[in-house]
């Protein structure tokens, strides 16, 4: 089913690191219902990779560059704005950190720093420069993890970034009523970060991204309060 306001034009969402894993898997379902897309991811092949697959099924925009990035953030907000408003956020990108995981005692804080900027600080400056195109009634999907409620030895630079964005995103969720302000975890998933974080170890036991996607589009199509969920627990 197409998605479509009264006026019959198209929905659009702009997703963020949507090159693979589980940006990529969204984009796709949301393509094939004929959403219009924004997407980005720091690899620009791969970015090209996905856009020419999303590109069969509805308008797609693919501009390569990091979140991080103020004069990249600007670059998506005028293509957002190229095309009007906007009706879904998703706050995907994000980086790991080392690999293997440090203890905190030793985690290189120079590193922290870019941990935090991008799983952080860059989901809310992209909320900033977008707070003009979103509707009322849009949705914002912050991607979080388990690793930001549970004390995970190892995962403390990672874990504690995403504690900190689910805070972020519940205050968003306060001072913003008009919108549906979702933080969600996807569960564990068998994709290149997940491996990152257990070098040499087989994760091909994870399940595949496309098994949390259900659940983010029972949020974007349903009528969900703001708030906490874990995907596939929707699904």
């Amino acid at each position: 089913m197409t998605q479509t306001h009264s006026s019959s034009r198209p929905s659009t969402a702009l997703i963020t690191g949507a090159s693979r894993g589980l940006g990529l898997a969204l984009a796709r379902q949301l393509a094939q219902q004929g959403w219009r897309l924004v997407i980005d991811a720091r690899g620009a092949p791969e970015l090209e990779v996905a856009r020419a697959e999303l590109a069969q099924w509805t308008s797609v925009t693919a501009i390569a560059g990091d979140v991080t990035d103020a004069a990249h953030r600007q670059v998506l907000a005028q293509a957002v704005s190229d095309v009007g408003t906007l009706d879904l956020l998703v706050n995907n990108a994000s980086i790991l950190g080392p690999s293997p995981q440090p203890a905190l005692l030793d985690y290189p804080l120079e590193v922290l720093v870019q941990v935090y900027c991008a799983n952080v600080i860059a989901p809310l400056a992209l909320l900033q420069v977008m707070r003009p195109y979103l509707r009322s009634g849009a949705c914002v999907i912050n991607i979080t993890s388990d690793a930001g409620v549970e004390a995970y030895a190892g995962w403390g630079g990672y874990g504690s970034s995403k504690a900190a964005l689910e805070q972020l995103s519940h205050i968003l969720a306060a001072e913003n009523e008009a919108w549906r302000v979702y933080w969600v975890d996807p569960g564990d998933m068998n994709t290149k970060m997940h491996q990152e974080a257990f070098p040499g170890e087989d994760i091909s036991d994870r399940p595949l991204p496309e098994v949390s996607v259900p659940g983010l589009l029972a949020l974007i199509q349903g009528t969900h309060p703001s708030g906490r969920y874990q995907a596939r627990s929707l699904a």
